[in-house]
């Protein structure tokens, strides 16, 4: 009974209002951000009114706002107060006042109605107040879970209904998940092209979003009446794993019945338009950035205004501002017309600075009318190609795909123009498919019309048999990732398509590929495809490891992949088996969220491949081919996640198919020659490349970003012809002459590059009807000023018979430069309302600034091969670096900027604080140079909030900033540092000091030494193998031998291996600066006003004993500290080197010996490194790990030995010092 009469409460619970009557409600809806522990900084905004509600007929009810009043917010929270937003209020008055038209019948909300001057951003506002009043009762429930719509989009709700007996009022409690909405209604700027990751935001949690309702209602005998309702709304992110680690933007809103009136609402003049329904409406939020509010008022004009800026104050030094302003400038061209941005162009395409400027930001605007200018002034050969290639590239990825877009930039793909320039319809017909990516990931039901002339185009190049046409289809349908795509790519691969049976493995294996942007949006169609693929014995190995690709791109199950276990155990190929199994072993050790589950299975998996193989691999594929040394293809990639999505970021490509088929018929295919015999054979082959028939091409390379190829490159051998015969050309030596005679007028040159780092935006609604932006930007400006000006002796002719390279061999040729780089960039991290009219965020702002001025002054007298480098001291700024953070809480509107309000997040520290890290730092270092006499000085400021609890934000929050300043001494001045280099005879004449040694041998010694080198050089002519050296092998005590050779071994006394060792490694004294002149030397000295300091470096060559040393000293004299390094090469399987240092090279020493030969008859290298008195800074540790028991390593040596057992598999053994083991670890080669 008790439930009946509950039910029927229930069912004259729904909302209703009479008709006849005027409902008034006092209405408030806020918003507040920023890190949830108060006392911190918070902005937001403020709504309150009354609203009037009265119907106008059956279910049609008209909503008017009367006494609206903004507020806006920041400040320190609770202690600072919402502030009026009065001119604001004003400004939109007229349009808050207009009533609406809404549908509403039994508790839900339906059309939307309003006259046409009530903006978009205004009309949510109604929105926010008309989804509380949605309410979907069942009456023979009180606890239930439904889809609802409101004005996030169709979210799961959960609803809870319960009477209170002593005032007979119903109470009603609904919550919504936020992140499990269906159709959910947000934007994502910069995303466009990642996939969506839901396992990432469940094990993350790094954005998320929860609503709850609250409604007391008062039955009556028509309905009930909503007497109060209160909501409240939470997003949090969260960069750290912390209790209170979370941003948070906080909406409330509190709806409650002042009374009843029978005064009528009177309409507003004019029609009123559909617009909509419950669900939130986006404006112009995407044309403002949270970062800076503009009123644009005039487009065009504000445009010029700001070109005008950056084109004046970024010549010799880059300005602070420079990549706000460059923002800036981009803003307001995403707001300019088609018109607009022609006439900015017309104005400025003759000045060179502002053409640059227009065209480093033409390309980010993404709008369509910036996609029509850049395609409009193409065609009308208004840009040069390097110009159009650079805007295109970026322009067609940035722009924002819709249908208009889309017919753009096929027009502009397979127009005639484009046809005769094949590298740049290249980029296009990418670029074209990838458009088609982006739209239909706004609109899943996106037609396939869009890729029909791709589509035809693909047919048309398979009946004429194109193969490049065929393989660029295939690119931009795998671009595009459109299931409709699957049909014609499946003509294409072979056991699918009867055309595949008369095309290369390269067409298939582009064909594979084209398969895996499908996958990821229709796991389901491709899978069985790419199973099939795999499966097939009779295809090219290379073919199937690229369908294992796309197979796992799929995400298989754990019973498929069994399946594939099975299969890889009775593989008959080696290389597909090998292949398939490091990556099924890479997925193990994944700890990525979106494949934990496909971990899973690949640990089934490996348990039942282990026992018959091992392996390992990582983000590289790395398909090996079985008759050559080269592999067929090498695929890098990086992965990234970001708020619940995953994007492969870069992926580089190198395919070498045409070469493989080239190798196969010279000896460097040969499968039984060891593997150094195949690199040798390689070579040879690869050094007569001519001979390589032109009817296929050598290999390819590609890059993709984001899953997107955006660039690619096939190379034959007509390709290499050309690069050839264009370095040839003598269009290239003209230049040269060009620049030289440049050089002796004078240049002055000044560039800046801008560049949007980042732009990653995500804009989600609120209940309040205003909307909120996650955001990241990221610019950067680069700018450079060089002036130049070189002297030629004797001058160059005006028609010399010779090349100028000739010439200038024969001239002493001296320039003096002045130039001074700098770079500005700035970062911001946002989290806040953002609309047209009004943004209060809480934002962390980043920025760096450097400057580096250099002049220099240089000297080549090429004809005596002299060469001198002087750098001189420039006019530095204050402060040659500067970077400075903050995070702060801004709260703006667009009628009253000069009243922008800006709070820091990190109040003032009560005088009692105590945390681990001061929450103010004043700090300046200076130091200065003992001889240079240049003093620098670093000024560290910082302010933070860690008083207020442990949390790795409050430590982060505040303002932070550190500056570099570097200037003279007081003292002698530093004038200039010298740098000299000189070859041949003059080298010895320019050295400051003579460097000789002192003989620690006697003379005869020295005779002796030299005629047993003799002797052995000439044993070693007249033998196949040489000395021999032993090690322990893993798990035995015989000896096995590393011969020098890879015939036979034999051994010899430890007398004659000492004796060997110091012919090969002369006394540490002997210096060849004795006996010969060196090759060359390097002098590099400081000047200043009272002396000279420096070193110098000179090279000897001894030719006949194939040797070579290098002598470093100080230029003073009485400095005796000098580095040697010796290198000797006593035969082709052996070399040697020594570094001495110390008084005369003799305080200590180290010597690294290599070898080839075989190591248990198997190919091997073995390094020793010893030393005879370590420095005092370097510590040897290694950990007793007992692998191999042995005798006793030498103290002062290192020895490691790698062997190749087999062409996929490497043995190392390492020799530690002072330790009785041997560590031994075997790699596998995949």
């Amino acid at each position: 009974m008790r439930v009946l009469v509950f039910a029927l409460t229930v069912a004259l619970a729904v909302p209703e209002f009479a008709a006849g009557k005027t409902y008034v409600y006092k209405y408030e809806g806020r918003i507040l951000g920023g890190l949830p522990q108060e006392g911190l900084g918070m902005a937001g905004i403020k709504v309150s009114c009354k609203a009037l509600i009265r119907a106008e007929a059956q279910n049609t009810y008209l909503l008017k706002l009367a006494d609206p009043k903004i507020y806006e917010y920041a400040g320190i929270c609770p202690k600072d107060q919402f502030t009026p937003a009065s001119k604001l209020t004003a400004a939109l008055n007229a349009q808050l006042a207009t009533p609406i038209r809404f549908e509403y019948a039994n508790g839900a909300v339906g059309k939307v109605f309003a006259p046409a001057r009530v903006s978009a951003t205004v009309l949510n506002l109604h929105r926010g107040i008309l989804n509380i009043l949605q309410l979907n009762l069942k009456n023979t429930q009180n606890v239930y879970e439904m889809q609802e719509t409101g004005a996030h989009g169709v979210c799961k709700t959960h609803y809870i209904i319960s009477e209170d007996a002593k005032t007979r009022q119903i109470a009603v409690t609904k919550s919504k998940d936020l992140t499990n909405c269906y159709k959910r209604v947000v934007k994502d700027v910069g995303l466009a092209y990642a996939e969506k990751c839901a396992e990432c935001q469940q094990r993350l949690q790094s954005l998320t979003g929860t609503a709850t309702y609250s409604y007391r209602l008062k039955p009556g005998d028509a309905g009930a009446q909503v007497s109060e309702a209160t909501a409240e709304e939470l997003h949090q992110f969260s960069l750290f794993n912390t209790m209170t680690g979370a941003a948070q933007m906080r909406a409330n809103q509190t709806l409650t019945l002042v009374e009843v009136q029978g005064t009528p609402i009177a309409p507003a003049s004019g029609d009123y338009a559909a617009r909509g329904s419950l669900k939130y409406e986006f404006g112009a939020e995407t044309l403002q950035t949270p970062i800076q509010l503009l009123k644009i008022t005039n487009a065009q004009a504000q445009t010029a205004e700001v070109l005008q800026h950056l084109a004046a104050n970024n010549v010799d030094m880059v300005h602070e501002d420079a990549p706000l302003k460059y923002l800036q400038l981009v803003q307001l061209l995403r707001a300019a017309t088609f018109e607009n941005i022609e006439a900015i162009w017309n104005q400025h395409k003759t000045k060179p600075l502002h053409r640059r400027w227009i065209l480093d930001a033409a390309p980010l605007v993404g709008t369509p009318a910036a996609l029509r200018f850049i395609k409009e002034k193409f065609q009308a050969d208004e840009f040069s190609t390097s110009e159009f290639t650079r805007a295109l590239l970026l322009g067609l990825h940035l722009a924002t795909a819709d249908p208009e877009a889309i017919q753009q930039a096929a027009s502009l793909a397979f127009s005639p123009k484009t046809r005769a320039m094949p590298a740049l319809r290249e980029v296009m017909m990418l670029g074209y498919g990838s458009m088609v990516a982006k739209y239909c990931a706004e609109v899943p039901t996106c037609s396939a019309d869009h890729l029909k002339p791709v589509h035809d185009n693909a047919a048309e190049a398979i009946a004429k048999g194109e193969i490049s046409e065929i393989s660029l289809a295939l690119k931009v349908l795998g671009n595009a990732g459109h299931p409709a795509s699957l049909k014609p790519i499946m003509k294409l691969l072979p056991g699918f398509g009867s055309a595949a049976a008369a095309m290369p493995t390269r067409v298939h294996v582009d064909a594979i590929l084209a398969l895996r942007n499908i996958a990821k949006k229709e796991p389901k169609l491709v899978q069985p495809v790419a199973l099939q693929l795999f499966m097939d014995k009779n295809l090219h190995p290379e073919a199937r490891m690229v369908a294992c690709i796309v197979l796992f791109e799929t995400k298989p199950s754990a019973a498929l992949m069994s399946t594939i276990a099975g299969a890889i155990e009775k593989e008959p190929s080696k290389e597909v088996a090998s292949f398939a199994y490091s990556y099924i072993k890479s997925l193990t050790r994944s700890t990525a969220p979106d494949l934990m589950n496909v971990a899973a299975a690949a640990n089934v998996a490996v348990r039942i491949l282990t026992p018959i193989m091992t392996g390992a691999a990582g983000t590289a594929f790395i398909i090996n081919d079985a008759a050559t040394i080269v592999p067929r293809a090498v695929v890098a990639k990086a992965r990234a996640y970001l708020a619940g999505a995953a994007a492969d970021v870069v992926e580089i490509g190198v395919r070498t198919e045409g070469l493989q088929e080239a190798l196969r018929g010279t000896p460097a295919a040969d499968e039984n020659a060891d593997r150094f015999a195949k690199i040798k054979h390689t070579l040879k082959a690869l050094m007569n490349w001519k001979a390589i028939p032109a009817s296929e091409p050598l290999g390819s390379v590609y890059i993709k970003a984001f899953g997107q190829e955006i660039a690619f490159a096939n190379i034959d051998k007509t390709y290499i012809d050309n690069a050839i015969e264009q370095a040839a050309k003598p269009r290239a030596r003209e230049l040269l002459k060009e620049a030289v005679k440049a050089l002796q007028t004078g240049i002055a040159f000044q560039y800046a590059k801008p560049v949007l780092v980042a732009e990653v935006r995500r804009i989600l609604p609120t209940t309040v009807g205003v909307p909120i932006e996650l955001g990241v930007y990221s610019a950067a400006v680069a700018a450079a000023a060089v002036n130049a000006k070189a002297a030629i002796t004797p001058p160059f002719p005006e028609n010399p018979e010779t090349s100028i390279l000739d010439q200038l061999r024969k001239t002493d040729f001296q320039v003096q430069a002045e130039a001074r780089t700098s770079v500005t960039m700035q970062n911001f991290a946002v989290i806040g309302v953002n609309t047209a009219l009004i943004q209060a965020a809480v934002m962390a702002r980043g920025k760096f600034h450097a400057v580096a001025p250099v002049k220099v002054a240089a000297r080549a007298d090429f004809a005596r091969r002299s060469f001198k480098v002087e750098i001189l001291p420039a006019a530095n700024p204050d402060h040659v670096a500067a970077a400075s953070f903050e995070t702060v809480a801004v709260a703006r509107n667009i009628e009253d900027q000069p009243a922008e309000r800006v709070a820091s997040l990190a109040p003032a520290a009560p005088s009692d604080a105590q945390t681990w890290i001061p929450a103010s730092i004043q700090k300046s270092l200076c130091g200065a140079d003992p001889y240079f006499h240049i003093k620098g000085c670093i000024d560290v400021s910082s302010r933070n909030a860690g008083f207020k609890g442990y949390n790795p934000l409050y430590y982060i929050v505040g303002q932070h900033s550190a500056r570099i300043s570097v200037g003279r001494g007081d003292t002698a001045a530093f004038e200039r540092l010298e740098i000299e280099a000189h070859i041949g005879p003059q080298a010895a004449q320019k050295l400051v000091k003579q460097i000789n040694s002192a003989e620690t041998g006697t003379q005869e010694e020295s005779i002796i030494l030299l005629k047993l080198r003799k002797y052995l050089e000439a044993g070693l002519k007249n033998s196949n193998s040489s000395a021999s050296s032993s090690s322990r092998s893993s798990n035995s005590s015989a000896s096995s031998s590393m011969s020098a050779s890879s015939s036979q071994s034999s051994s010899s006394t430890r007398s004659s291996q000492v004796t060997r060792r110091n012919v090969y490694h002369p006394p540490a004294a002997k210096l060849l600066g004795d006996s010969i002149a060196p090759a060359f030397a390097i002098i590099a000295r400081a000047v200043r006003g009272d002396r000279k300091q420096g070193y110098q470096l000179a090279a000897y060559l001894d030719k006949p004993n194939s040797r070579a040393q290098f002598v470093l000293s100080s230029t003073a004299n009485d400095e005796k500290w000098n580095l040697c390094a010796d290198g000797v090469l006593p035969s082709r399987h052996k070399a040697s080197a020594r570094v001495g240092w110390g008084s005369e090279c003799q305080d200590s020493s180290a010597t690294i010996k290599a070898e080839t030969g075989l190591h248990e008859s198997n190919p091997a290298v073995r390094f020793e490194l010893d030393w005879d008195k370590a420095p005092r800074l370097v510590t040897l540790k290694v950990q007793n790990h007992k692998y191999h028991v042995r005798a006793e390593n030498k103290a002062n040596s290192i020895g490691i030995i790698i062997a190749l057992p087999t062409k996929r598999s490497a043995d190392v053994i390492v020799k530690a010092p002072r330790v009785k083991n041997s560590f031994f670890l075997k790699l596998y080669i995949m």
